[in-house]
């Protein structure tokens, strides 16, 4: 029994630590949602789902005390918002740990601040998934061709648990049991999932918003459709499937590299592409500007082609 007492203590201990950290958000009709406090600066980070106005937005911290904040910018993609408190105020930033310390199996409480207390609910990690449109096998050649392995949620990879996710709950923190926090909760993708946005999506969409105020998309200019690869070439790759570009866009980055119709892509970045999902995964907002090697298969022969990415308006 003493176990069970000293691990039931060190979570109401974790929670206690880590509640400064986590502030009401005020930011739609009804239920206020929670967010978490990035730095001491005034960034709070929610999702940005329960962010539904961009104007008379309010946190409410620990103490009560309510604050004005303004919204900076989303991820809708990664469904985060980052909120900005205006004016001269104390905050406690969360500490955030890093995904690569938690496993599957491992307990975790997600909490949230609906109404004027924390509240908690505990669960164990289901999975730490990579990416939903990333396979074992394609993983497999992606690192066999020498490849860079792709980490973006829903693109960028997410934490799945099985708490229960009340509401309000979601735009709070996951924390581990010693109060570090690693992914943000939400119930913003549906179907009932409990998922996490992981600490490495969230600092990399701060960063971005607070440099640039939106999240950049990158831009190819090709209308596509998935299309069976020649043997020869299949064999080569491992890789059944491809692209098949079937327009180009005037004046777009692929019309620019003289990328044609009846080509078909098979990489981008040296990342292996089947179906569009993984093609718009890859036109990440890091890319864009920069030039890189796309890999298509043009008359029975492989073909690198250097692209120039550009953003999406």
């Amino acid at each position: 029994m003493s176990v069970l007492k000293d691990l039931s203590d060190a979570m109401g201990a974790a929670v206690e630590a880590v509640s400064p950290s986590i502030v009401q958000v005020n930011a739609r009709r009804r239920l206020p949602a929670t967010g978490i406090v990035w730095s001491e600066d005034g960034v709070i980070v929610t999702s940005s789902h329960v962010v539904q106005r961009d104007e008379e937005i309010t946190i409410t911290l620990e103490d009560g005390s309510t604050h004005d904040a303004e919204l900076i910018g989303r991820d809708n993609q990664n469904d985060l918002a980052v909120l900005k408190v205006t004016g001269e105020v104390s905050l406690t930033p969360a500490n955030w740990g890093t995904e690569d310390a938690l496993k599957v199996g491992n307990l975790v409480l997600a909490l949230g601040r609906p109404g004027e207390q924390v509240q908690a609910t505990l669960g164990v990690v289901s999975a730490l998934v990579e990416s939903p449109i990333e396979g074992r096998e394609r993983a497999r050649k992606r690192r066999k061709r020498g490849g860079r392995r792709m980490m973006r949620m829903l693109v960028d990879g997410y934490i799945k648990t099985d708490v229960v996710m009340y509401p309000g709950f979601s735009g709070g923190p996951l924390i581990s049991g010693d109060g570090a926090v690693f992914g943000m909760n939400t119930s913003g993708f549906g179907q009932g999932a409990s998922l996490a946005v992981p600490v490495t999506t969230i600092r990399n969409t701060v960063s971005t918003l607070r440099e640039h105020g939106k999240m950049k998309q990158g831009y190819l200019g090709v209308g596509v459709q998935p299309a069976r690869l020649p043997e020869a070439v299949a064999e080569e790759l491992e890789q059944e499937t491809g692209l098949l570009v079937v327009s180009v866009e005037a004046d777009s980055p692929a019309a620019q590299a003289n990328l044609l119709v009846g080509d078909i892509l098979v990489a981008v970045d040296e990342e292996s592409v089947e179906q569009l999902e993984e093609l718009l995964a890859l036109l990440t907002g890091t890319r864009v500007g920069k030039e890189i090697p796309v890999q298509i298969v043009r008359g029975g022969e492989l073909r690198d082609v250097p692209v120039t990415i550009g953003e999406r308006s």
